[in-house]
């Protein structure tokens, strides 16, 4: 037999008050309508639960027993279908995971963790890096959170746009195509950043209108593959100027201006819609869309 948990609310409310009346002023219902309940009640329990004394009604031992229980299980009820609004970040315990490229790790995590661990030290972060293929780990929940450049098109996933980043050429020290025009930009080998390894980016359909084409000699899966590339001889990497800024520097490159307008590469915040309710998911989205804020603005 199914049960059906609107009798346990009558149930509650008959035993704290201890009337028919009582509990149906309570649950703003008739009395009637109670009474009806009751005798359901009554019926599956085999038990009058409350009797008649005089004036009064008296509930039966049965009843009793079970009052802490039907009122325990009535308080869970409620905090299952109403659950509470505030969050306690100081007493948040939770691990949250977060997947990102490299330049988005050495740029933005170190300030995120230092953030987290400040306000919420139960709270512990796990960056994954990013994967060579689409995988379904955001829509299972193996993924809190996706940073990058790319947003998902299925209505199901949530993406913000937190800032952008301009694009720039970096170069050793000391590279001899220091001034670069459009045609110099196309003359000198050429690094991809690609997860998927290609061997093409929009900058390439700018060349094409122009009657060029850039050599493209290695397509890497990280900044930091490209940029210890770079560092090593000739080669120039298309890349953005601040997220990449730390580990630009790690290598002792420089920058030159990309020698065609390009629009800044974004910066997407992406989460599966099953979160957006979830406090202590948007506190995290919170903290991620400040921390971002911080490093742009530097």
């Amino acid at each position: 037999m199914q049960a059906d948990l609107n009798l346990l609310v009558v149930l509650d409310a008959l035993l704290e008050e201890g009337s028919v009346m009582g509990a149906a002023e309570r649950l703003h219902l008739s009395s009637p309508a109670v009474s009806r309940t009751l005798g359901r009640i009554r019926k599956v329990t085999g038990d009058d639960i409350l009797v008649r004394t005089g004036h009064t009604m008296t509930p039966t031992p049965y009843a009793l027993g079970i009052a802490e229980e039907v009122r325990r299980l009535v308080r869970e009820a409620n905090a299952v279908l109403a659950p509470s609004r505030e969050l306690d970040i100081s007493k948040l315990e939770r691990t949250f995971t977060v997947r990102c490229h490299d330049a988005l790790a050495s740029s933005v995590v170190p300030a995120l963790v230092g953030r987290i661990a400040a306000a919420a030290p139960g709270v512990r972060l796990r960056v994954l890096a990013e994967q060579s293929g689409d995988t379904d780990d955001l829509r299972h929940g193996r993924v809190d959170l996706e940073l990058g450049g790319g947003a998902p098109e299925l209505p199901e996933f949530r993406s913000e746009t937190l800032g952008t980043d301009p694009l720039a050429v970096v170069m050793r020290r000391g590279h001899p195509g220091a001034e670069l025009d459009l045609r110099a930009y196309a003359a000198y080998p050429h690094v991809l950043v690609s997860r998927r390894g290609r061997f093409s980016a929009p900058i390439d359909e700018v060349l094409e209108r122009e009657g060029l084409r850039r050599k493209v000699i290695a397509t890497v899966a990280t900044v930091h593959s490209a940029l210890q590339i770079a560092a090593a001889g000739d080669a120039l990497v298309t890349t953005t100027t601040i997220l990449c800024r730390p580990l630009i520097e790690a290598f002792g490159l420089v920058t030159r201006p990309l020698p065609v307008a390009s629009p800044e590469a974004p910066i997407n915040c992406n989460w599966h819609q099953r979160y957006d309710s979830d406090l202590a998911h948007a506190w995290l989205r919170e903290q991620v869309r400040e921390t971002l804020g911080e490093v742009l603005a530097r």
